[in-house]
């Protein structure tokens, strides 16, 4: 570029400045554009150098490795919000220190409760265990069966019972024909009675 040249781009911007001082009204870029350029020829092509195959390629380059620094850059800028994000979720040091007493608590709680269990004596063989359940198990096929049994009963009695369902029911007549341990329930059903109770029956 000329000095000549070089002198009027870089008196440009003081043109630009004068120019929207004497008017003293807003303009848009496109309006300040052709008057300046009807006024002082400024934005012709003539005003610059014409460029060489040459030049364009260095300048293509430039582009290039611009635009690979700004990806890199970008990619930096990702890893590190990344990264702050992370941080930014995690325990301070005085909330991790929190938060390892509260777990030493909790852990001082489970062991004291251990040794509880361990130190006493009633504890229950899986022997007695099995047991129990086989026990339980006898005795709910039993019931069911004497259930069954005095449900029929009381069904033929009812083909030929004057009163009610209900009224048969809350009756003193039941009792004596159920078997052990079982009595009238509220819904007009067979329930079996705890076994203090059947003890006092018996």
């Amino acid at each position: 570029m000329s000095k000549g040249r070089a002198e009027a781009v870089a008196g440009a911007s003081g043109i630009l400045l004068r120019y929207l001082q004497e008017q003293n009204r807003p303009y848009s870029a496109q309006d300040v554009f052709g008057n300046l350029q009807r006024e002082h020829g400024l934005g012709k092509a003539e005003q610059f150098d014409t460029a060489s195959d040459a030049d364009l390629q260095v300048l293509d380059a430039k582009i290039v490795a611009l635009t690979a620094k700004v990806q890199s850059l970008q990619q930096g800028c990702r890893h590190m919000e990344a990264e702050l994000k992370e941080l930014a979720s995690a325990l301070t040091t005085a909330e991790m220190q929190k938060e390892i007493q509260e777990l030493k608590k909790e852990c001082a709680g489970y062991t004291e409760r251990l040794k509880n269990i361990k130190a006493a004596t009633n504890h229950v063989t899986p022997e007695e265990k099995e047991q129990v359940y086989r026990e339980r198990q006898r005795y709910c096929k039993e019931w069911r069966k004497r259930k069954r049994m005095a449900t029929e009963l009381s069904d033929a009695i009812l083909e030929g019972y004057p009163k009610s369902k209900k009224q048969f029911f809350v009756s003193d007549v039941l009792p004596s024909l159920l078997p052990w341990g079982m009595r009238p329930g509220r819904s007009h059903s067979l329930v079996l009675l705890p076994l203090h109770r059947r003890k006092k029956l018996g």
